[in-house]
């Protein structure tokens, strides 16, 4: 069977890209058979990439079967991966996150976490000279991804590397970034066709704090006011996800990329005491706007407090 290559559940740009460019170079490079994989359905910034290069859209798992060959990408959370992500014969983890801890291997493994802002990035650099025998559409999705994890360089988390291997890409494929990078944040934005659950789950990921157990979902947009009219559903829906999900709560941030701001949604009274502990703000409404806060990685997650 193949040696599958797969990021975090609820898929970004990121976590949709990383497995085909590492599943390129495996196969093409390296001789190995290897095949992307999804763990949930893409949203709608990554379908757009994936049409917009000419990559059908990779399987989509919910498990795996005892001793199946892994690369893991994008993420080393056993909470973000399915379940019995211990059966698998995890054979290597590229990422830029924190090191969570909880996995286990059945021996030593290749292992790459870097603090970059973005997985491709650590891929293109893996990769040596073997870069330049990248055809274009493996550099699109490079490009794209590097894009979207930095919001195109606005994020504090986006390294000078990041921007290097960026910009390379884009004069090697003759593409301008900014020009691109609107049409990727019109993409993500374009959440019309999601239902208030869809969105709170589409780039979430579990955390606790405290005793208690939070979503903390991040929806990045060039349009806002479409979400803030959606305010009172999307409050109602947070019940509907803490049940199904077993979490306590649902933290909210809708990030402007244009205005690189945050707006937290305040449904109740601990989550107002999280955003007043953690943020440092005054809480007079059912929602509060955050300054300069942008990435759920570097100032979200580290910040949180109840």
């Amino acid at each position: 069977m193949d040696l599958q290559v797969f990021g975090h559940q609820s898929p970004d740009t990121d976590s949709t890209g990383s497995p085909i460019i590492w599943s390129w170079y495996l196969n093409k490079i390296k001789g190995m058979s290897a095949a992307p994989k999804l763990l949930g359905e893409p949203n709608t910034e990554a379908l757009f990439v994936l049409g917009r290069w000419g990559f059908k859209k990779p399987a989509i798992i919910n498990s795996i079967n005892k001793g199946d060959r892994v690369i893991i990408v994008d993420t080393n959370n056993p909470a973000e991966l399915p379940e019995n992500i211990n059966d698998a014969d995890i054979q290597g983890i590229i990422d830029h996150h924190k090191l969570v801890g909880g996995l286990e291997t059945s021996g030593p493994i290749d292992i790459t976490i870097r603090p970059l802002a973005c997985t491709a990035t650590i891929m293109f650099d893996l990769m040596g000279s073997d870069v330049v025998g990248m055809p274009d559409p493996i550099k699109g999705l490079a490009l794209s991804c590097i894009i979207s994890d930095t919001l195109e360089f606005r994020s504090p988390t986006t390294t000078i590397r990041d921007r290097e291997v960026a910009e390379r890409l884009s004069k090697e494929l003759k593409i301008d970034i900014s020009k691109y990078a609107s049409e990727l944040f019109r993409a993500k934005s374009d959440v019309s066709d999601f239902s208030d659950v869809e969105l709170l789950r589409m780039d979430s990921k579990k955390y606790p704090i405290a005793e208690l157990t939070f979503r903390v979902s991040v929806l990045e947009t060039t349009e806002p006011d479409m979400i803030f009219r959606r305010k009172k559903s999307l409050i109602e829906a947070m019940k509907t996800v803490c049940e199904e999900d077993s979490v306590d709560h649902v933290l909210f941030f809708v990030v402007d990329i244009l205005r690189e701001e945050s707006t937290l949604f305040v449904p109740n009274e601990n989550i107002k005491k999280v955003a007043e502990k953690s943020f440092g703000v005054n809480v007079l409404d059912d929602s509060v706007v955050l300054p300069g806060v942008v990435s759920r990685k570097k100032q979200i997650i580290p910040n949180l407090k109840l």
